[in-house]
């Protein structure tokens, strides 16, 4: 077992002595590096990071209560708004296109793509509305001091549902679609529209807000749990930081399954890796959008659209297009495969720059989903038949290639690659 190693941590702008909250010293293991980092006394506006590979493990807010129970509030009000007003209006010959999104779902689902529908659907409004609800009451349970029901496993979801809320991929989508249709019809946008980087930045604000040690840390005393130290017998739980007995199978604490390291981790995150980077290959040799008028039909696949909007002079929507969806994909498939290939073999270059790598691949996967909301924008957009637009069935693989990429970050362990480091200097 690592060393203990202190943590470095931020000095609060402003404390507030009528408020009690705070974390002891104690110690965790960093679910990035593995090592054992001693955590200094945290008071409110305090943080910690390992002093390793630099991940951040725990922050205390200056205001824990309020600002989470403010931001979250607010975002959900900007959400019902959001979803209630008009978000966009595309007006052309024989076109009148008034679109709210709960409107764009039901296009989708009447020309029976439910695929495409249950994809906005999920991650614009189901992920966002279960995190913020989840929040809220975590939260709320936290205030008064009660160990409500299913309150751990709770907080255990809103850290997983981070990844997966997708607002501020739609807007930008929406100005890349934007480009595209004031070509052929004018658009007008709605309330819902300069609402939403407002509800996208709320979301974001909440997100970070909770900690998710922190909170843990408040259970356990409301629930007087045992809290254990640093020993052989003990395993770090690499969710929610608390040390745990070798007994156990599911942490104590929050329910997570223990391990040292995730088990099989480079074989379930391989398996997962090949079948995106199969999938990838009718991704961009079949149609992803095909587009109809009464005068012609016309295909295109990912590479054909960037194309033709760099010859027509939209040479940014070209670069946005072919960074999210053929640079991205691309660049996360090589960047898993050559972190998977370090652990088994030998590292290309220093653990620490090989953490930043893992972890901007997994950041940056998300974007790739750019151009199927720019499909489904769209399609609801055009759905006549004086225009129609409708995606092709690489549409489906592409999205599924997002999907397993991400799936594939998050089931690596970057804690092998520390492991391999060691064993080369030993």
């Amino acid at each position: 077992m690592p060393a203990s190693t202190s943590s470095t941590f931020r000095q609060p702008a402003s404390q507030e002595p009528h408020i009690t909250t705070k974390l002891p010293a104690h110690d965790a293991d960093c679910p990035e590096c593995g090592l054992r980092v001693s955590l200094p006394k945290l008071k409110r506006g305090q943080k910690a990071a390992c002093p390793r590979c630099g991940r951040h493990l725990v922050h205390i807010e200056n205001q824990p209560f309020s600002t989470v129970f403010a931001c979250a509030s607010a975002a959900l009000i900007l959400m019902l708004l959001v979803y209630s007003q008009p978000f966009v209006t595309v007006q052309a010959r024989g076109i009148y296109a008034p679109l709210s999104l709960p409107e764009m779902v039901y296009w989708l689902l009447a020309d029976n793509w439910s695929f495409m529908a249950l994809t906005m659907l999920f991650l614009t409004f189901g992920t966002p509305l279960l995190f913020l609800l989840l929040v809220l009451y975590s939260y709320f349970a936290l205030s008064v001091r009660r160990n409500w029901p299913f309150v751990h496993g709770a907080v255990r979801m809103i850290t997983r549902l981070r990844q997966w809320i997708m607002v501020d991929v739609f807007f930008i989508s929406m100005l890349v679609a934007y480009i595209k249709i004031k070509e052929v019809a004018e658009v007008h946008f709605g309330a819902a529209f300069w609402l939403m980087p407002a509800w996208a930045l709320l979301l974001l604000r909440t997100s970070l807000a909770v900690s998710e040690h922190w909170t843990y840390r408040q259970f356990v005393k409301i629930r007087k749990f045992p809290v254990f130290q640093a020993a052989e017998n003990t395993v770090c739980c690499s969710h929610c930081l608390h040390f745990r007995p070798l007994t156990e199978i599911h942490c104590g604490v929050c329910g997570s399954e223990l391990f040292q390291r995730r088990p099989h981790s480079l074989k379930i995150s391989l398996y997962l890796l090949i079948a995106a980077a199969l999938l990838y290959l009718p991704a961009n040799l079949l149609p992803i959008m095909i587009t109809e008028n009464p005068v012609k039909t016309e295909t295109s696949t990912i590479l054909s659209g960037v194309v033709y909007m760099w010859h027509k002079g939209d040479k940014l929507v070209a670069a946005v297009i072919f960074s999210a969806s053929v640079a991205v994909p691309v660049l996360k498939i090589i960047s898993l495969s050559l972190l998977m290939l370090c652990t088994q073999y030998r590292l290309s270059a220093d653990a620490h720059i090989l953490s930043w790598q893992y972890r901007i691949t997994e950041a940056i996967g998300r974007w790739s989903m750019i151009d199927i909301f720019v499909i489904i924008i769209l399609m609801t957009s055009f759905h006549t038949p004086m225009a129609r637009v409708t995606p092709g069935p690489a549409a489906v693989y592409f999205c599924l290639v997002v999907v397993l990429t991400m799936l594939s970050a998050y089931f690596f362990d970057p804690r092998m690659l520390w492991d391999k480091q060691n064993k080369e200097t030993v």
